[in-house]
């Protein structure tokens, strides 16, 4: 099994549609599922994808716009219901506590999960907003209509032994043993200490980011990350709409994205006047070589 995969429960907009549910996005990273932006009728779309609760740890919002944020009750309520006792973490913009506390106080329930609120205050520049079971979540300010974040996740840093510079310093069987152990050998008269031999290892990332005008912020979130997955709203033709309302057209998603490096692009937030993403996926592709566009449901192995 994979272990990080995409799944898919809402890849529509402003209006749902009959093919396209609002907003959301589960994100599995090893034992972890990171919930972005569960608009209304998410917590269906999780049982039409035999998704239980409890596999959600961490809840990710980009904004406070209805279609990213009015499934949280619903979400929350289920938690509660099927018994998920651990923490579970919810972030934000700081600036929308108000409407928070609002969607946790929607209709008469107990909430039994246990909730930490992580708001966020970020510029452009990511900063690291929660560490977790071997993983980080970065966050950093995008350029919509109201406050909103987008999130990176990646592995924590980690370092290991660099095979090839062992047997260069003679350093094999028992010997590595004893490096690690004392932190030092002494070779053919050569001392080698742990960090002469020491590299850092390949971290996986993830990028999301959703609703905004290609920005800095967007920019280095994506930095070389392995997969991106990018609002792509309209097509291009309508990239003056695009920049009077906040959001990004699916060539301009695709410009920021190899510009950033990123090796993988996955779009998605389609609006409704669109009954087909064949265009979309035409636009991108003429500028990103990696591009794939999601419907409601789908899984992406993202190893």
């Amino acid at each position: 099994m994979s272990a990080h995969e995409l799944l898919a429960l809402g890849t529509g907009s402003f209006l749902p549609t009959r093919q396209r549910n609002h907003s959301g996005h589960l994100l599995r990273w090893g034992s972890t599922g990171i919930l972005f932006d569960p608009g209304e009728g998410t917590q269906r779309q999780m049982v039409f994808a035999g998704v239980p609760s409890k596999r959600v740890h961490v809840i990710c919002l980009t904004h406070l716009h209805g279609d990213h944020c009015l499934g949280l009750p619903g979400v929350l309520q289920r938690l509660s219901a099927d018994g998920v006792r651990r923490p579970v973490f919810l972030l934000y913009p700081a600036s929308g506590q108000e409407h928070v506390d609002r969607l946790r106080g929607a209709g008469i329930r107990h909430e039994e999960v246990d909730l930490r609120p992580v708001p966020i205050q970020a510029g452009p520049q990511p900063v690291e907003v929660l560490r977790l079971r071997g993983l980080v979540i970065s966050a950093a300010a995008l350029d919509h209509r109201v406050d909103a974040l987008g999130y990176r996740i990646q592995d924590e840093p980690r370092t290991g032994l660099d095979g090839e510079e062992l047997a260069r310093r003679g350093i094999t069987g028992p010997l590595v043993g004893r490096l690690l152990r004392q932190g030092r050998v002494v070779v053919n008269g050569r001392v080698s200490l742990v960090e002469d031999v020491t590299v850092a290892r390949r971290c996986a990332s993830f990028a999301f980011v959703q609703d905004t005008r290609p920005c800095e912020g967007a920019l280095r979130l994506a930095d070389g990350v392995d997969t991106l997955v990018m609002e792509a709203t309209y097509l291009d033709d309508l990239a003056g709409k695009a920049d009077e309302y906040g959001h990004s057209t699916a060539l301009a998603t695709a410009r920021l994205a190899a510009r950033a490096g990123a090796a993988r692009l996955i779009l998605t937030h389609f609006s409704a006047r669109y009954t087909g993403v064949d265009a979309h996926l035409a636009e991108a592709a003429g500028v990103h070589g990696n591009v794939l566009a999601v419907n409601d449901l789908d899984k992406v192995d993202l190893d």
